[in-house]
């Protein structure tokens, strides 16, 4: 069983920037993967904004 490592949380930011970063180069991907990535980057969002917030 794993136990999370005592310390201040994740910092939301981080998440957040790694999110938006999923979008970089995004022209570049076939379109048919953009709903894929799109969705990911929502998730990852939506995760992170709530978190902040403890909701």
């Amino acid at each position: 069983m794993s136990y999370p490592l005592p310390g201040p949380p994740p910092n939301p930011a981080d998440a957040i920037d790694g999110a938006l970063a999923r979008l970089d180069g995004l022209e570049n991907v076939p379109l048919a993967e953009h709903v894929a990535r799109f969705d990911a980057v929502h998730a990852t969002l939506t995760e992170a904004l709530s978190s902040i917030d403890k909701v």
